[in-house]
């Protein structure tokens, strides 16, 4: 990966050489600029390829004049109102038994932020360092806030890579919500991507992954696996679900393992 700006917010300093250290281990260069104020969005737009952001808010990821991080305070009215009967992903999860579960796609965490708040042990795996630095920020800032800390309490954050990670786990259940690259459908059946998710793409521009190599690890790590998927996609590696949950835009495959 090619060095990143790292734009800093002066009073952030001390901070930001922190992550710059963190992310050079983890083998991202970060080039760290600090800015006395905070930048606003014609600044952004002078930088249209990717860049980190620190300022009092935790680590934002930008580029083409918008910046993105894991919105969780955003994910509190709909945490506060959520029940296992109306969150399809926790009935598939049987989040009711307060289960150990691995979300090996953890992406913004906003999922395993949902099935921790409905009593699950959640621990997130994320691979790209990036991504990693963002959630692990969101983290942070959770503590600041009562109802999120109570919840984040109950989640776990690893850096890895999912297909080794889970050879060597034994839980309850795996969740997967694997990207899913533009093509597979037809583009009138396309979502609608968000300005964030703009800046993720192009962080993963390069990446062909379909999440295809993390069922069979993932089925011998747990006897529960769910799989998100797009409501009219094709099972996950081609394989089909043993039930599926159905809602209106997306669905949940699960598949059960009998020893």
């Amino acid at each position: 990966m090619a060095t990143l700006p790292f734009w800093v917010l002066a009073s952030e300093q001390t901070a930001g050489q922190q992550w710059q250290a963190i992310l050079a281990e983890k083998g991202v260069s970060l080039a760290l600029q600090l800015h006395a104020e905070p930048l606003r969005s014609k600044d952004l737009r002078q930088q249209p390829e990717l860049a980190l952001l620190l300022d009092q808010d935790g680590l934002w990821l930008a580029a083409d004049g918008m910046r993105m991080q894991p919105d969780w305070l955003g994910q509190l009215p709909r945490l506060k109102r959520a029940t296992i009967k109306t969150e399809l992903a926790a009935r598939a999860c049987q989040v009711e038994q307060q289960p150990l579960i691995i979300d090996a796609t953890a992406g913004m965490g906003h999922d395993g932020l949902l099935l921790a708040r409905l009593g699950a042990r959640v621990i997130l795996v994320e691979q790209h360092p990036i991504v990693w630095a963002l959630l692990t920020s969101a983290m942070q800032q959770a503590q600041s806030n009562l109802h999120l800390a109570k919840i984040s309490q109950r989640m776990q954050l690893v850096h890895a890579n999912a297909v080794d990670w889970l050879a060597e786990q034994q839980v309850d259940v795996v969740y997967l919500d694997p990207m899913f690259p533009k093509g597979d459908l037809p583009d009138k059946q396309q979502p609608l991507v968000k300005k964030e998710m703009q800046i993720l793409q192009k962080l993963f521009a390069a990446s062909t992954d379909t999440g295809d190599a993390l069922l069979a690890p993932a089925r011998q790590a747990a006897k529960r696996v769910i799989v998100k998927r797009p409501k009219l996609a094709p099972c996950l590696a081609g394989q089909t679900a043993d039930h599926q949950w159905l809602g209106d835009a997306c669905r949940f495959d699960g598949y059960f393992r009998v020893d």
